[in-house]
């Protein structure tokens, strides 16, 4: 594993904008072949730039669940985490699911070394593109996010696990703005929470008593949806780690993402409906983290 975090970072300090996400591919290319039996290329669709969305089918369960990473393109540790847990779960897949990998869902950020999306109408925040019952703005401005929406819905993934740096913690809905932040799910989620983070010792809470409210975010709209049990997970310390600190983001991680796919609701939730009010008056814009 660690020649793969080691080649990912080489890559981020290419000269060439195109270096680094076709290092991510050939990571998961070389992970395909070492893994015939139990993996699958596939892609989820194209960006606005026109680069393929790719990402490792993983087992033949009847319960599909995804990891996704790096909205955010300058969060490259949490792209480590997700090739970090493709390759272990290629190697030793979670048995009774199919687990979806997408490393780089932000290829143009992330080829750049930028936390937005450039689109031809602007800099774009491709976490603040979902709908959801408190966004104000037009949503899917991005290919990238709307092809990810079509991807849970046709694949009916029943957990997802959204990558993230840097505040140390796993979060759970509800995360906009709002002061009703319960879900009927309490006890459910902080129990996943929880299961995530024995190896890490992150802190567990909910999405904005922990961080900040975030409208339009890829965690909250996936439970909002469709009923996706979804944690965000906020790794590291830092956008920029240290080698040794992004060895131990995935040595950290893994265990608890294959822990909270294993333990999740092997059905999407009955009740996921918004039912509070929006509330915007304490809404933070600390958007240098998550």
């Amino acid at each position: 594993m660690l020649h793969i975090i080691f080649s990912l970072l080489i890559s981020m300090h290419a000269p060439a904008a195109s270096t680094n996400y076709s290092t991510v591919q050939d990571n998961l290319k070389r992970i395909a072949q070492e893994n015939p039996t139990t993996t699958e290329l596939i892609s989820i669709g194209t960006s606005d730039a026109g680069e393929q969305i790719n990402g490792l089918k993983i087992g033949n369960g009847e319960t599909a669940d995804l990891i996704v990473a790096t909205h955010h393109g300058n969060e490259y540790g949490s792209t480590a985490v997700a090739v970090g847990a493709a390759e272990s779960f290629a190697k030793n897949p979670i048995v009774g699911h199919t687990v979806y990998v997408i490393p780089v869902l932000n290829i143009n950020g992330y080829n750049n070394r930028n936390r937005y999306e450039r689109l031809p109408s602007g800099s774009l925040d491709q976490n603040r593109d979902y709908p959801g019952p408190c966004v104000t703005t037009k949503s899917f401005r991005s290919k990238s996010t709307k092809a990810l929406a079509d991807f849970i819905a046709e694949k009916n993934i029943v957990s997802s696990a959204t990558l993230h740096t840097y505040w140390p913690a796993v979060l759970y809905p509800w995360g906009f703005s709002t002061n009703d932040v319960t879900t009927s799910y309490e006890s459910t989620f902080i129990n996943l929470a929880k299961a995530a983070v024995v190896e890490s010792g992150y802190a567990v809470g909910n999405s904005k008593e922990l961080l900040y409210a975030a409208d339009g975010a890829f965690e909250d709209y996936a439970f909002w949806k469709h009923g996706v049990w979804s944690l965000l997970f906020e790794m590291g310390n830092s956008h920029n780690p240290s080698q040794s600190a992004m060895n131990q983001m995935v040595a950290t991680n893994v265990p608890g993402l294959r822990r909270f796919i294993e333990n999740a609701p092997k059905e999407r939730a009955a009740n996921h409906e918004f039912t509070g009010k929006c509330d915007y008056t304490r809404a933070l814009q600390r958007t240098h983290l998550e």
